[in-house]
């Protein structure tokens, strides 16, 4: 075998054939270069060219990019045809951590066509789209920390990032193993929530959809607005929320005023003394499922950077049910045990105790967290789904199901990954452990999420059930109509309780003023209710015993 192995590759950007030599440079702890033989793969390979330029944190630059996937199961070659994608790509670094301590820099990239306009298009099975990220593992010599945690979470939430482990060439030069992904955006095979354009400033057209983030304010294109409240921890410390979607640039004045209206108003709530009322209280205002398996997800994880950092959340519109949704999850490079500060290694011990260790961090965790780990109610759903997740998705089986999994996917690979980056045995921010083997690397995950789980399972054993008093009774086709409504108009409500006791219908708008109010004694029909629409706006019924909530829903009056 010769010392190198020369390759040929045809650049549709450069229009030229060049040779290339595949020398494998080591920017890690101590510098090195390797060279190795690489032909071929049984992951699909990403191959950039940039014509020579520097990539830069922003703004995109042009370059052409193809990806070889000859299918599941067969080797891609490096001289193989361009089957998956080849074309132009807007391409720039991304990340804050991972810029600055990692050799191995993270990408953002969208699929242009010629003239520069985005170009929707399936990548590797993944649904058809043009904004893409390709995460570099590095810290985590897993390889797999994002990969399994979005893995687990897609079998939980609404929506996780698909994934596909690559291995990439930049401009000739072998890069590793890399992660293709979908990035957090709007679209109805990501974050499926309506589209919110610059006029539509009135009515249902205000009340989404929204993403909102909260995050370092690192990059260009930053803003948003401060919580009302600080942290109990650090009294001196702001929450941000930033807007993802629309982009500042892009989200109008009438949009910014209702979504802050909006998260001020969750805040109000769960400060309150009456936070966990049932009517009136958090249920009214958020998406309870979704802010339990986002609880889960950062606490198995011990994610450090959970709940504070690449924090999530997003809100349709209110004709779609409009409640205040958390996720997508997003960053778990330095979770299951992968960081050595603020207890972010330590098995033992809740993550969304964050505030208490380390109360002087730049970033720090929303009160209402807090708030939520004192509920009743939200522990015992949080046992109730726990317990659920435990018997499947989060069984010790199934999670090291996938790891072995993905470990003979990446045995191959990786190899050539710390060939190119000369980091197994050696210290990398923020690694807690520091396996010399691959498979130590492995292991230690392996043992440490078994440990986190059986902590948890004691913890969390602990917490209320979810007993048939916070069940709802049944009712049997609850729906207020007509719905939109118009002012002055009757509004009706049809269906029936079947569970025994006095309910009241309650209507109110969506800062918490109370509208209206009806007793309703059990059996009794709800169509001989009625409210009469005086003004214009977005209203919310809640059907409710003294310590539940039957039935909710939204009003529209036009």
């Amino acid at each position: 075998m010769n010392e190198f192995n020369m390759v040929e590759l045809f650049s549709p950007l450069s229009m030229k054939h060049f040779s290339l030599i595949l020398l494998f440079f080591g920017f890690g702890i101590f510098p090195s270069i390797s060279q190795v033989s690489f032909q071929s793969s049984n992951l699909p390979l990403v191959i950039i060219d940039t014509d020579g330029q520097e990539i830069p944190d922003e703004p995109k630059i042009g370059a052409y990019m193809g990806i070889v996937f000859n299918g599941d199961g067969i080797r891609n070659s490096i001289s193989d045809p361009h089957n998956n994608y080849s074309g132009a790509i807007g391409i720039e670094l991304r990340g804050s951590s991972s810029q600055f301590y990692s050799d191995k820099k993270p990408y953002a990239f969208e699929t242009r066509n010629a003239d520069g306009s985005n170009l929707n298009v399936e990548l590797l099975g993944m649904p058809s789209e043009n904004d893409w990220i390709l995460l570099a593992p590095y810290s985590d010599k897993s390889l797999m920390r994002d990969v399994l945690t979005y893995k687990l979470a897609s079998g939980m939430m609404a929506w996780a990032p698909r994934c596909r482990f690559v291995e990439l060439v930049v401009n000739g030069s072998y890069f590793g193993v890399f992660v293709l992904m979908e990035s957090i955006k709007r679209d109805d095979d990501r974050v499926d929530i309506a589209k919110l354009d610059p006029d539509e400033n009135t009515g249902d057209d205000l009340t989404g959809g929204y993403i909102l983030k909260i995050d370092k304010t690192t990059g260009s294109n930053n803003d948003g607005f401060y919580s009302q409240y600080h942290p109990y921890e650090n009294p001196w410390a702001n929450i941000q929320y930033l807007y993802h979607y629309p982009k500042p640039d892009l989200i109008s004045n009438q949009q910014k005023n209702y979504i802050k209206q909006y998260i001020d108003n969750f805040e109000n709530v769960m400060a309150s003394d009456n936070f966990n009322d049932p009517v009136n209280g958090y249920p009214a205002v958020i998406d309870v499922p979704s802010f339990v398996d986002f609880f889960i997800i950062n606490e198995l994880t011990r994610n450090v950077d959970g709940y504070r950092i690449s924090t999530f959340m997003y809100k349709d519109k209110d004709s779609n049910g409009g409640k205040l949704v958390m996720g997508p999850v997003w960053d778990f490079n330095i979770a299951f045990g992968n960081a050595d500060y603020c207890e972010g290694g330590v098995i033992q011990g809740w993550a969304s105790d964050f505030n208490l260790v380390c109360s002087g961090d730049n970033n720090l965790i929303p009160f209402w967290w807090k708030k939520f780990r004192q509920d009743t109610l939200f522990k015992a759903n949080v046992r109730a789904r726990w317990e659920l997740l435990r018997q499947g998705q989060l069984h010790k089986d199934t999670i090291f199901s996938m790891i072995d999994s993905m470990r003979t996917f990446l045995d191959e690979a990786q190899t050539r990954n710390f060939q190119k980056w000369d980091i197994l045995g050696q210290y990398v921010w923020p690694n807690n452990y520091v396996g010399l083997t691959y498979q130590d690397e492995i292991n230690y995950l392996k043992n440490w999420i078994n440990a986190r789980l059986l902590w948890l399972d004691n913890q969390i054993d602990g917490f209320p059930v979810l007993s048939t008093s916070v069940r709802s009774p049944e009712i049997i086709n609850v729906h207020a109509y007509p719905n939109p409504v118009s002012k002055g108009s009757i509004v009706r409500w049809e269906g029936s309780i079947v569970e025994s006791g006095i309910y009241t219908l309650k209507v109110f708008d969506v800062l918490g003023k109370d509208i209206y109010e009806q007793k309703i004694n059990q059996g009794r029909s709800l169509g001989s209710f009625s409210w009469e629409a005086q003004t214009t706006g977005v209203f919310i019924y809640v059907i409710a015993s003294e310590d539940n909530t039957i039935a909710r829903g939204k009003i529209i009056v036009e």
